[in-house]
Protein backbone atom coordinates (compact mmCIF):
# COMPACT_ATOMS: atom_id res chain seq x y z
CA UNK A 1 0.00 0.00 0.00
CA UNK A 2 1.22 3.48 -0.89
CA UNK A 3 -0.82 6.57 -0.12
CA UNK A 4 -0.73 9.85 -2.02
CA UNK A 5 -1.24 12.78 0.33
CA UNK A 6 -1.74 16.43 -0.48
CA UNK A 7 -3.12 19.60 1.00
CA UNK A 8 -3.55 23.26 0.32
CA UNK A 9 -2.07 25.82 2.70
CA UNK A 10 -5.11 25.55 4.99
CA UNK A 11 -4.46 21.86 5.59
CA UNK A 12 -0.68 21.98 5.69
CA UNK A 13 -0.34 21.50 9.47
CA UNK A 14 -2.83 18.63 9.57
CA UNK A 15 -1.05 16.95 6.66
CA UNK A 16 2.19 17.11 8.66
CA UNK A 17 0.50 15.33 11.57
CA UNK A 18 -0.93 12.65 9.28
CA UNK A 19 2.47 12.11 7.68
CA UNK A 20 3.97 11.58 11.15
CA UNK A 21 1.29 8.99 11.90
CA UNK A 22 1.84 7.21 8.58
CA UNK A 23 5.57 7.11 9.31
CA UNK A 24 4.95 5.65 12.79
CA UNK A 25 2.68 3.00 11.25
CA UNK A 26 5.33 2.31 8.59
CA UNK A 27 2.92 3.11 5.76
CA UNK A 28 4.55 4.31 2.57
CA UNK A 29 3.28 7.65 1.25
CA UNK A 30 3.98 10.17 -1.47
CA UNK A 31 3.55 13.84 -0.52
CA UNK A 32 2.43 15.78 -3.61
CA UNK A 33 2.37 19.16 -1.84
CA UNK A 34 2.02 21.77 -0.72
CA UNK A 35 5.36 21.88 1.04
CA UNK A 36 4.84 25.12 2.96
CA UNK A 37 2.13 27.27 4.48
CA UNK A 38 2.16 29.65 1.51
CA UNK A 39 -1.07 30.00 -0.45
CA UNK A 40 -1.70 27.49 -3.27
CA UNK A 41 -4.71 26.52 -5.38
CA UNK A 42 -6.31 23.35 -4.01
CA UNK A 43 -7.53 22.05 -7.42
CA UNK A 44 -3.93 21.50 -8.49
CA UNK A 45 -3.20 19.43 -5.37
CA UNK A 46 -6.39 17.40 -5.79
CA UNK A 47 -5.41 16.67 -9.39
CA UNK A 48 -1.95 15.43 -8.38
CA UNK A 49 -3.38 13.08 -5.74
CA UNK A 50 -6.08 11.84 -8.13
CA UNK A 51 -3.58 11.17 -10.92
CA UNK A 52 -1.34 9.26 -8.51
CA UNK A 53 -4.22 6.94 -7.67
CA UNK A 54 -5.53 6.61 -11.24
CA UNK A 55 -2.05 5.76 -12.54
CA UNK A 56 -1.75 3.18 -9.74
CA UNK A 57 1.44 4.83 -8.47
CA UNK A 58 -0.50 4.95 -5.18
CA UNK A 59 -3.34 2.75 -4.00
CA UNK A 60 -5.15 5.40 -1.99
CA UNK A 61 -5.22 9.16 -1.57
CA UNK A 62 -5.70 11.65 1.25
CA UNK A 63 -6.58 15.26 0.41
CA UNK A 64 -6.88 18.08 2.91
CA UNK A 65 -7.93 21.71 2.67
CA UNK A 66 -9.13 24.32 5.12
CA UNK A 67 -12.77 23.19 4.93
CA UNK A 68 -12.51 19.85 3.12
CA UNK A 69 -15.23 20.90 0.71
CA UNK A 70 -13.43 22.53 -2.20
CA UNK A 71 -10.65 20.00 -2.53
CA UNK A 72 -13.07 17.05 -2.39
CA UNK A 73 -15.17 18.59 -5.18
CA UNK A 74 -12.03 19.12 -7.26
CA UNK A 75 -10.89 15.54 -6.65
CA UNK A 76 -14.23 14.13 -7.75
CA UNK A 77 -13.93 15.84 -11.12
Amino acid sequence: MRIAIGSDHGGFNLKAEIKNLLTELQIDFHDVGTHSGEAVDYPEIAELVGKSVISEECTQGIIICGTGIGISIAANK
